[in-house]
C-alpha cells in the first residue's frame, strides 16, 4: 500500500474516517496486511472476495486450506481472514445488551446513585443516549474537584460522536451528601451545552448526586 498516497491508505482512512468508511476491500486489506506473490494486498484482498463469488457470507465457513489455494495468501493470512470472519458472525449472533432507559432525572438517579453517592472525592460523568434515550455509554471525564476550567467537552463530545450518540446527561456527585447544585455546576452545564449545540448533541440534563437525594444543575 505505500504505493498509495498516505490519506488513502486503507488504515489512515480508518483512523480519520472511520471504519464504516471504507471499502469491504479496505477492510480485508486491514486484515491481510501486505501483498506479496507480485500482487498488492488490495489485490490480493479481490482475489478473496472473488473467491467467495463477491460476497463475505460465502467465506465465512471456508477452511483455511480453501484460501491457501489463492495466489498471495499463505497459512497465517488466511487464519487471519477466518478468524475475523468468525468474530463477524459471533458479534452479530449476541443480543441486544440491556441498555437502561433514561426518562428523567430519577431514572438517572437509580442507575449512578448507587455507584456515585459515598465516594469522597468528586466524579463527573456523561450518559450518552440513543434516539430512545437508552444508555450506549457511560463515559468518566474527570475525578476531583468540579470546575469548569477543567471540564473538556471535547472529553464529552468525542466519545459520544464515535458511538453515534444522540444526546448526553451529565452527572456528577457532591461528596458533602447535599446535591444543591453550586454556580459553578450551573457553569459547567452551560459550558457543555454550548459545546453540544455546536456539534449537534443535546445535553438533556445535569444530574447531581448526593447521599439519598438528587438534583439539576439545568
Amino acid at each position: 500500500m505505500k504505493e498509495l498516497p498516505s490519506r488513502q491508505r486503507p488504515r489512515e482512512r480508518l483512523v480519520h474516517a472511520g471504519s464504516r468508511a471504507l471499502s469491504v476491500r479496505e477492510l480485508l486489506a486491514l486484515i491481510i496486511g501486505s501483498g506479496g506473490h507480485g500482487a498488492s494486498v488490495l489485490e490480493i484482498s479481490d482475489r478473496i472476495l472473488a473467491h467467495g463469488g463477491g460476497r463475505l457470507r460465502s467465506l465465512a465457513g471456508a477452511e483455511p486450506g480453501e484460501l491457501e489455494v489463492i495466489a498471495g495468501v499463505g497459512r497465517a493470512t488466511a487464519a487471519r481472514v477466518i478468524a475475523a470472519l468468525e468474530l463477524g458472525a459471533r458479534a452479530a449472533a449476541e443480543g441486544e445488551p440491556d441498555r437502561p432507559h433514561i426518562r428523567g432525572p430519577a431514572d438517572v438517579h437509580r442507575l449512578m446513585g448507587p455507584r456515585l453517592r459515598d465516594l469522597a472525592h468528586e466524579e463527573f460523568h456523561a450518559l450518552l443516549l440513543n434516539t430512545q434515550h437508552r444508555v450506549l455509554r457511560d463515559v468518566t471525564v474527570t475525578r476531583g474537584i468540579l470546575d469548569a476550567s477543567l471540564i473538556h467537552p471535547r472529553e464529552v463530545f468525542r466519545p459520544a460522536i464515535l458511538a453515534h450518540s444522540a444526546a448526553v446527561i451529565l452527572v456528577h456527585n457532591h461528596p458533602s451528601g447535599d446535591p444543591t447544585p453550586s454556580p459553578e455546576d450551573r457553569a459547567v452545564t452551560r459550558q457543555v451545552s454550548e459545546a453540544g449545540r455546536t456539534v449537534g448533541i443535546r445535553v438533556l440534563d445535569h444530574v447531581v448526586i448526593g447521599k439519598g437525594r438528587w438534583a439539576t444543575a439545568s
